[in-house]
């Protein structure tokens, strides 16, 4: 579906991610609605500051985990 997954190529920051393929880049969740969620399901670290590093994540970037991450949405309180 086209809702599921578009890419903004005049961002300024596209693609925003180092050594994502720009062909296959999913901007739909520009801000990870999973970022304030434990265990996410990205590749994620935490900062000397406690706070959490998703600079080098693509899995909301990815068009085919757009299922995933709703169905991850939909069991949070």
């Amino acid at each position: 579906m086209k809702y599921q997954c578009f890419s903004h190529h005049d961002c300024e920051f596209f693609p925003c991610h180092v050594g994502a393929n720009p062909d296959k880049f999913n901007c739909l969740f520009c801000y990870c609605p999973l970022y304030g969620a434990g265990d996410c399901g990205g590749v994620f670290s935490f900062t000397a500051h406690g706070v959490k590093d998703c600079s080098a994540c693509l899995f909301p970037h990815e068009p085919e985990q757009y299922a995933s991450i709703v169905a991850r949405l939909e069991k949070l309180p």
